[in-house]
């Protein structure tokens, strides 16, 4: 099908729907990054938690769960069955299994098991956000695109807090501080500096993947794209008008993270 100039005044027509896409796809984003950052969070703290009920148990009860640390001759077990079982993490093994199963699916699939598999057995208000984003379309993509990208930022920020030298936590516990506070005042400060460049980009992602959402009816900026070729049967030009505001959203965002990420750089050189 070859491109027509004449097409491109068609349409400009439906400017008004390009414009509302473009704030759909921008605030879409936006909550997605919020709401996908506190759920990494949370997953993080589970990965790295020290959780361990059974073990827990045996030192609350040896007289009747101390099996799960000591064997019948009063040993301390070291392997076997028992011993891995003792020092199950459920937290861990939950989050691990969630960020796994997340990342290794298609975020498709993942749009309709939400929408159509969720979303159906709650009744979600109908109204409308600024007069034309349609809030029970709009709430589940955001779910979608958030659980998605929590399970993406969860490794970025487990990495980025690994990368934390251990023994600023020794020196934490040594000046008095909790675990929680080592983590909330020492460790999680350094490593979002260290990996916020890294969350940058995966909104820069999440712009481009939010595309996916208008199979669930959120009137994105390809929603605007399937309004046009239904009615006109025109798809190349609304599609290249897509691409051009999706460019200008990415293409700057992109620019602004790079020149942040050099700023926060020169302290780290010497």
């Amino acid at each position: 099908m070859f491109i027509q100039m004449k097409n491109f005044s068609v349409v400009a027509s439906y400017a008004q729907m390009f414009q509302e896409g473009l704030v759909v796809t921008i605030l879409l984003s936006l909550f997605t990054v919020v709401f996908g950052f506190v759920l990494a969070l949370a997953l993080v703290l589970m990965r790295m938690s020290s959780f361990r009920p059974f073990l827990w148990l045996a030192h609350v009860s040896p007289g009747v769960f101390g099996f799960f640390e000591r064997d019948g001759s009063g040993m301390k077990r070291d392997s076997g069955f028992v011993y891995h079982l003792g020092r199950f993490n459920p937290l861990s093994f939950l989050a691990t299994a969630y960020v796994e199963i997340l990342r290794s699916t298609p975020v498709l699939v993942q749009i309709m098991i939400i929408y159509f598999g969720v979303f159906q057995f709650i009744d979600l208000p109908s109204f409308k956000l600024f007069g034309f984003i349609r809030f029970n379309r709009f709430f589940p993509g955001v779910v979608a695109l958030g659980m998605n990208s929590g399970a993406y930022l969860c490794e970025i920020i487990r990495s980025g807090v690994q990368s934390i030298d251990g023994g600023q936590s020794e020196a934490a516990r040594s000046l008095g501080l909790r675990q929680s506070q080592n983590f909330q005042y020492i460790i999680l400060p350094q490593a979002l500096k260290n990996i916020l460049p890294a969350i940058a980009n995966e909104f820069v992602v999440i712009i481009k993947e939010s595309a996916i959402t208008y199979t669930i009816g959120v009137q994105d900026i390809m929603a605007a794209v399937q309004a046009v070729k239904g009615a006109t049967s025109i798809i190349m030009e609304p599609l290249l008008v897509a691409t051009a505001l999706y460019f200008c959203l990415c293409f700057p965002t992109s620019k602004i993270i790079a020149y942040f990420e050099r700023r926060m750089s020169r302290g780290d050189k010497r």
